[in-house]
């Protein structure tokens, strides 16, 4: 007989109303903190910007893993 596995739900789940905006997660951070979150292909971003993200995150954190 296979009994299902028993899922633990947190009980903070019922605390938090929808998932957050990632959004205005980052801008939050950005304007309270200066911290900036950006992806290297976010449409938003021209392609010199694209170019500058992805030379910066490259020197400051090395190239991308092989996972």
């Amino acid at each position: 007989m296979k009994i299902p596995a028993h899922t633990y739900r947190c009980p903070l789940g019922r605390v938090q109303s929808e998932s957050p905006d990632l959004d205005d997660i980052k801008r939050n951070g950005w304007q309270d903190q200066h911290i900036l979150v950006v992806a290297e292909n976010d449409a938003r971003l021209d392609f010199v910007e694209r170019e500058f993200v992805r030379r910066l995150g490259q020197r400051l954190y090395g190239g991308r893993r092989n996972d």
